[in-house]
């Protein structure tokens, strides 16, 4: 896949996802985790999102830090979503991470898989 102008593009994270994150990082009882973002091939779509707690950074991830919070994504799943929105969403149908992928061009209903 070629890089596109968005691929290059910083990943943001809200505030409420970084509310979230930190929430279920303070649950975990561990402070040093961080949220590791991920981009699979598989879902509905042809992609998926993954998302982890993880304790580790290797030398390809970048760093979001927001709020006290890190959020890690690997250079290859970062061609995916580069440019793109992490938030969390409390709505009456349930809450979730969303990522606002400006890259994708279609999507499942659940958002959880996209394609390019």
């Amino acid at each position: 896949m070629d890089a596109s102008p968005n691929s290059l593009s910083p990943v943001t994270v809200t505030a409420s996802a970084a509310k979230r994150i930190g929430e279920i990082i303070r649950d975990d009882g561990k402070p040093d985790l961080k949220l590791r973002v991920t981009v699979n091939g598989g879902g509905c779509s042809g992609f998926q999102y993954d998302f982890a707690l993880d304790d580790a950074q290797t030398d390809d991830d970048i760093s979001i830090e927001r709020d006290g919070i890190t959020v890690l994504i690997d250079s290859m799943s970062l061609l995916y979503i580069g440019g793109s929105e992490i938030d969390y969403v409390d709505e009456l149908i349930g809450s979730a991470f969303r990522i606002n992928n400006p890259n994708a061009t279609a999507s499942c209903g659940c958002g959880t898989s996209f394609s390019i």
